[in-house]
């Protein structure tokens, strides 16, 4: 293990955790820390979405101007109490593919927009369609029909577009995304930020805009001691005004602006915490 490797896990929130992600990540690099130096990074949810932008090469200065920009007609949705207790009952099994299973045939059957559509509002939030050569970017998904976990990159014959569709496919809520005959769902549903694909690198920071729940099971704290006893990590959740500039339905775009600028707010006092650890 290379004591200077470093791996970025960006988890899963929705439409304001992307926000937050990139209010904070914005804010850390305006003060000399740039998150982008990492040697991987991993992307859930709406962490795919913010990993292939800051991978992009796009200045940070406009990614986060772009979550200041008022919400679009049709850019969000309603994250209900329905979807949440799916999603709940698929999080205290999620060790047990059945669960997954179960919901992927909700998923499936859900009736959404059609997956023409959502892939073309994810290809226009990404500036470039391209794996990026470096750093490593690896996204997530679940097999709906299966259960099974994939973690797509450049080498896996997917193009970028499709694997964060994949990974952003909240079931219920949006379509399932067909790749290679297979049909995949968001990979929260298996764990909102998959911190065990950063094996392999010493030190590693977790932004988790969806984190209570999975804090208080220790499922977070699990993946990241799984990775060995010598491995340094660090998670960053939003604190209570970042919380409550996001609000309760996670994918409420007209909350997006005060995400971000709540995650901009949020890095200074998570600078030095990020500083010690990053190299």
């Amino acid at each position: 293990m290379n004591s200077n490797s470093t791996a970025l896990v960006l988890g899963g929130g929705g439409i304001v955790g992307v926000a937050w992600e990139l209010g904070l990540i914005h804010g850390l690099a305006r003060a000399g820390v740039d998150l982008r130096t990492a040697d991987l990074v991993v992307g859930t949810s709406a962490g795919s979405v913010v990993a292939a932008q800051i991978t992009s090469g796009t200045d940070l200065d406009v990614l986060y101007e772009r979550e200041l920009a008022p919400a679009t007609a049709g850019a969000g949705a309603a994250f209900g109490p329905g979807v949440m207790l799916r999603y709940a009952a698929a999080a205290l099994r999620r060790s047990d593919r059945s669960a997954l299973v179960h919901l992927g045939r909700s998923a499936l059957r859900a009736r959404t927009v059609p997956e023409s559509e959502r892939r073309a509002a994810i290809a226009g939030r990404l500036p470039s369609h391209d794996w990026p050569t470096a750093p490593r970017l690896r996204i997530t998904a679940v097999d709906a029909v299966t259960g099974e976990e994939v973690a797509f990159d450049r080498d896996a014959g997917v193009d970028l577009v499709s694997a964060v569709a994949a990974s952003c496919a909240v079931p219920i809520v949006w379509p399932t995304v067909t790749i290679n005959g297979h049909k995949y769902m968001d990979g929260g549903v298996r764990s909102t930020v998959n911190a065990h694909l950063a094996e392999g690198h010493e030190r590693v920071l977790v932004l988790a805009p969806v984190t209570s729940a999975m804090r208080r099971s220790g499922r977070i704290d699990t993946e990241l001691a799984a990775l060995g006893p010598d491995v340094q990590s660090l998670v960053i959740s939003p604190d209570p005004a970042a919380r409550a500039a996001m609000g309760n339905n996670a994918l409420d775009a007209t909350k997006r602006a005060a995400a971000a600028e709540a995650g901009l707010r949020q890095s200074a006092d998570a600078l030095e915490t990020v500083r010690a650890l990053w190299p």
